[in-house]
């Protein structure tokens, strides 16, 4: 059906990737019809039909799963990649944003809970689990002089944890459009034009 939401996985793992495969096509409104044990097996096939979301593992056999986003993206713009790992240590989880990942998951995530993130990642969102949002905000503990409002480096906080604009700007009851333009404020002032850059940025500068 044309309003299926298109999946990949890539996983090493086959007990996994054969349980996701049968998850998502026995879900209404999802399909997974590419599955890859390896990033190297997927490029080609993924360049000639690209899916909507990528499932995405780190630790793959050669070339890893951040390594794999990194070459999706550069290739495949209106694809996201949502990681699935056991990996929840700083280091992977901010080089996953940093190089295009939309969400980032915990393999010990329910199905249903990885239906909804895939379902948001398509609909616009970063979705976490709550672990590592949390990760994310703490990182932020130690800051320096920031060139953001406090109204800027709230809704940039927002986006940390996994929301996109229209559930920051109920939250913060202002409108889709204000917070569009603030974070269009926010990209001229940290000298990025990305959301995953902006992330970056702030963690590394710790200006949050």
């Amino acid at each position: 059906m044309n309003d299926e939401i298109k999946v990949a996985i890539i996983e090493d793992d086959n007990e996994i990737r054969q349980l996701m495969t049968l998850i998502i096509d026995s879900s209404p409104g999802f399909s997974c019809g590419q599955s890859f044990s390896s990033c190297e097996s997927a490029m080609d096939d993924l360049q000639s039909s690209p899916p909507h979301v990528v499932l995405m593992d780190i630790d793959l056999p050669g070339m890893s799963g951040i390594e794999g986003v990194k070459c999706l993206k550069e290739k495949l713009l209106e694809t996201d990649c949502l990681m699935l790992t056991v990996q929840d240590d700083d280091e992977s989880i901010f080089n996953s944003i940093c190089v295009g990942a939309t969400g980032y998951l915990l393999k010990d995530t329910p199905p249903t809970e990885i239906l909804k993130a895939i379902e948001e990642v398509h609909k616009g969102g970063s979705p976490m689990t709550a672990s590592i949002a949390r990760r994310i905000v703490s990182s932020f503990n130690t800051q320096k002089e920031s060139p953001l409002s406090v109204r800027e480096q709230e809704i940039l906080r927002h986006l940390c944890d996994g929301e996109n604009y229209k559930i920051i700007a109920e939250k913060l009851h202002i409108s889709g459009h204000t917070v569009r333009s603030h974070f269009k404020n926010i990209y001229k002032k940290l000298h990025v034009s990305t959301r995953a850059e902006a992330v970056k940025k702030a963690i590394n500068d710790k200006l949050i």
